[in-house]
């Protein structure tokens, strides 16, 4: 590709914050919860990759046909891969290495690209350096062209923080949260130059077991469960403990060996890594509150943050319906 864009592009990034920024100057987007993508096209020639430059066309070939067919014949998108009105598994599930499922997958529920930045035009010229405020309206006179229905869709965007937060109701239905950006700001390539705000839910948790780092015996992930109405403890996500793990490690030792997790249960061969690491079980004594930005399938989506121990709560008492009421 001739394309002023490199394919060795990382994507702007955003850092966590606990608000929305105050102040004139920036824009707010909705946070999308799926797969961060960068697609390139000049011509027949169409490539899109993730945010660590792993090709993903072989698994979206829907959205690669899509882009074959677009007015525009030169351009390099950034945005995020989604498929609307579904889990976040079913975009998940695409991952496989069969050809003949993912064309029956991309039939059953076609991916859409949610497009939030223009970094080449039309003539194939990078517009990296740009403020966000001409990339932005670069992009919406780009969509002007695109016909409906498409695999592309225009990110929705406002200056306003109160219609921004409008937006968090419609959180665990495709959005994650809000992201804000500069409008003055140039594309900066791997750095963390966004904010984005995410909606923290607290679970309280038994500790069902634990993950050492590999080749250590100090502590990684608590495996955190809750218990159903069958009395059952089910693990439901991980939390890490930062630079804790051999305090923590010592805290835990007298209940190493219990009888963990007696439903659901962590371990064995992960679909994506192909690696096999099996926990060590306690004793289901300790609670835990912790803090989740995405709970889905009566699991949390991604890690959990520790927040404190909860030394006055029973572990029985930690059940399923703190999730599934969510």
């Amino acid at each position: 590709m001739t394309l002023e864009v490199p394919l060795t592009l990382q994507p702007m990034e955003a850092i966590p914050v606990s608000d929305l920024p105050k102040g004139s100057g920036w824009l707010f987007e909705p946070k999308y919860d799926g797969f961060r993508c960068l697609l390139f096209r000049e011509g027949d020639a169409v490539h899109l990759q993730s945010r660590r430059q792993r090709p993903l066309g072989r698994y979206f070939p829907e959205v690669i046909e899509a882009a074959r067919h677009l007015s525009l014949e030169r351009f390099v998108f950034d945005g995020e891969l989604i498929i609307p009105d579904q889990p976040f598994d079913t975009l998940q599930l695409r991952l496989h290495p069969a050809a003949s499922r993912v064309r029956m997958l991309s039939r059953e529920h076609p991916a859409q690209v949610v497009v939030f930045d223009l970094l080449a035009d039309g003539h194939g010229h990078s517009l990296l350096n740009k403020p966000f405020t001409q990339r932005r309206a670069a992009l919406e006179a780009a969509f002007k062209e695109i016909k409906r229905p498409s695999n592309f869709v225009l990110s929705k965007a406002t200056a306003s923080p109160i219609t921004a937060r409008s937006w968090l109701k419609h959180v665990g239905h495709g959005l994650d949260g809000i992201v804000a950006k500069r409008l003055d700001l140039p594309y900066q390539p791997g750095q963390r130059a966004m904010q984005k705000f995410k909606l923290w839910q607290t679970v309280d948790c038994v500790v069902g077991g634990i993950y050492y780092k590999r080749n250590t015996k100090s502590v990684e992930y608590l495996l955190m469960g809750l218990y159903d109405d069958a009395g059952r403890l089910n693990y439901v996500g991980r939390c890490g403990v930062g630079e804790n793990g051999d305090e923590i490690g010592k805290l835990l030792k007298p209940l190493m060996g219990g009888q963990g997790f007696t439903g659901n249960a962590p371990g064995g061969t992960s679909r994506w890594s192909g690696r096999d690491r099996q926990p060590v079980p306690l004793e289901p004594r300790l609670v835990a509150e912790v803090s989740a930005d995405h709970i889905e399938n009566g699991r949390f989506r991604h890690g959990s943050r520790l927040i404190r121990w909860r030394d006055d709560k029973e572990p029985k008492s930690c059940t399923m319906d703190q999730i599934t009421r969510l």
